[in-house]
């Protein structure tokens, strides 16, 4: 069936059965709908709306706050109906005060996104892996993860994350963890752990509480494997920007070969076949439906 017939997926609900017959689950990120395409077609299960990519997508500036609660919604919703997996989204700070937070909570849940995290940054905020971040006060962020919970539906994951390591310390970040979750979080994020001995900190101090990981690339956090985030029983790991800096990459350096010879004769054979690009974003299934609703002129 073409996808733009098929009945879509309840991310939430789907979400929430994932959490519970999967050890972890992988939510690769994706800036826009080509990248979360992609994640669906590789065989992911989830996928993750990258805030940082979505500056970089959308603006071509860093992750510091420049972007609105709509401008990170309506990407969402385009992500969303793009796939049918759930999409996990970042919602930045929750864009103001615990009556902002129950309308983004609305806007996400809106355009079918299955959960978001929140966290405790200061608005405007930063990359959770750039320096120079401020964060609020613990009962303000209660504040706001308890306005979240008691307008969110009852599958909606709702994750608080704490970006306080950089700021108070690790102990710190750990009992404003605990706080949030108290509070009604379902899963907690610790941003931007710098050791391995930290991680295992988290792992062992928020035993029993579904956790998620950020595989940042290159980001503070040192690189860890499959087996040991397993071991330490992180439920979810994202990999906010593979997608946005390989494609960066390779974009770079096809256009600094069209630039040297005048055409891009040279670079065709590092390029995705053309028909085959338009077979994967869909001209077949389009090409069906049009035999079927569209009249053709005399």
């Amino acid at each position: 069936m073409s996808r733009l017939l098929k009945e879509k997926v309840n991310g939430p609900r789907k979400l929430r059965e994932l959490l519970s017959s999967r050890d972890v689950i992988l939510a690769p990120g994706a800036f826009d709908a080509l990248s979360a395409r992609l994640v669906e077609s590789a065989g992911f299960e989830a996928v993750y709306m990258t805030g940082f990519g979505t500056s970089a997508g959308l603006l071509g500036y860093p992750d510091v706050g420049l972007l609105t609660m709509t401008e990170m919604v309506e990407n969402a919703r385009r992500i969303v109906d793009a796939v049918n997996i759930p999409v996990i989204a970042d919602a930045d700070t929750g864009y103001g005060n615990p009556i902002n937070v129950i309308r983004t909570v609305q806007e996400y849940e809106n355009v079918g996104v299955a959960g978001i995290h929140i966290e405790d940054q200061i608005f405007p905020k930063k990359c959770g892996h750039i320096s120079g971040k401020e964060v609020v006060s613990v009962d303000d962020m209660v504040q706001k993860i308890a306005a979240a919970k008691d307008v969110k539906s009852r599958d909606f994951l709702l994750i608080a994350r704490t970006d306080a390591i950089a700021v108070e310390g690790l102990d710190s970040a750990l009992e404003r963890a605990k706080e949030y979750y108290k509070a009604g979080a379902d899963m907690l994020f610790v941003e931007a752990p710098e050791s391995m001995e930290q991680i295992e900190t988290i792992s062992r101090e928020l035993k029993g509480i579904p956790l998620l990981f950020n595989w940042a690339e290159g980001g503070k956090t040192p690189p860890v494997s499959l087996e040991d985030l397993r071991r330490l029983g992180f439920k979810l790991i994202i990999f906010p920007v593979s997608t946005l800096l390989s494609a960066t990459s390779a974009m770079k350096s096809v256009l600094e070969q069209i630039r040297r010879d005048g055409t891009p004769l040279n670079v065709m054979d590092k390029l995705y076949p053309f028909r085959d690009f338009l077979s994967f974003i869909g001209l077949p299934e389009v090409q069906v439906l049009e035999k079927r609703y569209v009249t053709r002129r005399e």
